[in-house]
């Protein structure tokens, strides 16, 4: 076991960060993620904003994306954005990746974001049992799930999947993984964490399926591994595949896919072997260990377990959870000196950065430059504008 990291559960103000090139030597080498070249390890973590009327993304989602691209992010991870399949959302105003004309607009992101010297990937997403009954972009679709239960483990207004569901959307992901290939985009993240519908069936507390999609916690990978495959052949061989996941879920933030480092090498494995090249690991907190007896992150136990490049994100910047950001909370500063020991060290590979990067577009460039005393704390009110 590695010696705990100097910085481990708390980190410095941001006002005593390292020396000004610190930054910018760790944070600044380029990364290749199969055969994507990112120019450096900062990524825009994937924020739903809901300013896609009628799921299509327009000039000032392009200009969104761009700005960041332009300042300094390497990768940018859109918002979720649904696939092809009547019960993946609950928003009309949240993209589709589907459709002529929401296509279009997202192509336009892409061309915007490479413009501005980025590269990009969209989130593809399926909200299963949390979707509200009635709620478009297809109100008559049911909710649907594993085993048709919510969250808080009750039956709701959704149902069971059937097989036919379950091939349906396996290629609803795979179509839409080839069709971001064909617009432009440099990959695909499969979002797999929060409790939406991958995660669904990665979680015992969701998934009860006595056939062969449940069961123990490899029998509970496999239609995220059969999604996965259908991802890594509908694009090329190239083509980076990334997988969201989490123990958390939403408003159930202490539960877990996994509480042993065997029983998560026994999920990622088989992903890891159908097609994943990059893992993104989502915590709260990024500085936290996930283990007893290790001071590795989830994102580090990820790489160590499996080998592939990882990126982790939690609170980057900030000190509070983003939770706080749904309650109208800001957050103030925090340094990241602790982040770049851990990334130095060779425990994860990239850094997924959200509200901080919402709150200020050119906060990767003024990092990267070291002009920390420019940065801004983090103000909920800027939820509510797309800039």
């Amino acid at each position: 076991m590695r010696p705990a990291h100097p910085h481990l559960g708390k980190e410095l103000p941001v006002s005593v960060s390292a020396s000004p090139s610190r930054a910018a030597e760790i944070l600044s080498q380029p990364i290749a993620l199969n055969g994507l070249t990112v120019p450096n390890r900062i990524v825009m973590a994937p924020m739903t904003r809901q300013f896609s009327p009628g799921g299509v993304p327009g000039e000032d989602v392009a200009a969104y994306y761009a700005r960041r691209a332009a300042a300094g992010v390497g990768l940018i991870v859109t918002e979720g954005t649904y696939v092809n399949h009547g019960s993946a959302g609950q928003s009309d105003r949240v993209p589709r990746f589907h459709g002529e004309e929401q296509l279009a607009g997202w192509a336009k992101v892409a061309e915007a974001v490479h413009t501005a010297g980025g590269t990009i990937v969209p989130q593809l997403w399926h909200v299963g049992m949390t979707r509200k009954a009635g709620a478009p972009p297809v109100p008559d679709a049911p909710a649907v799930g594993p085993s048709g239960l919510r969250l808080d483990g009750t039956e709701g207004t959704g149902r069971a999947m059937t097989p036919q569901d379950v091939d349906d959307v396996i290629a609803a992901f795979a179509d839409a993984a080839a069709a971001a290939e064909r617009i432009g985009f440099d990959g695909v993240e499969l979002h797999g964490a929060h409790g939406y519908l991958i995660d669904q069936f990665l979680w015992a507390g969701t998934n009860r399926r006595t056939d062969g999609y449940g069961g123990d916690v490899v029998a509970r990978t496999r239609f995220a591994t059969e999604i996965v495959a259908a991802v890594r052949a509908a694009v090329s061989p190239s083509f980076p595949v990334i997988f969201r996941f989490s123990q958390w879920k939403q408003e159930v933030y202490d539960v877990r896919i996994a509480d042993t480092p065997e029983e998560l090498e026994a999920i990622l494995t088989p992903l890891s072997a159908a097609g994943v090249d990059v893992f993104h690991a989502s915590t709260r907190r990024h500085w936290l260990p996930e283990f007893d007896g290790s001071d590795l992150n989830l994102a580090g136990w990820a790489k160590k377990l499996t080998g592939k490049p990882v990126i982790t994100v939690g609170s980057v910047g900030l000190d509070g959870d983003f939770l706080h950001a749904f309650r109208g909370e800001g957050a103030p500063l925090k340094g990241i000196d602790g982040l770049l020991d851990r990334l130095e060290a060779g425990e994860f590979d990239m850094v997924a950065v959200g509200r901080a990067l919402l709150q200020d577009p050119e906060w990767a460039q003024k990092v990267l430059e070291g002009r920390f005393d420019e940065l801004k704390p983090y103000d909920a009110a800027s939820l509510k504008t797309l800039n």
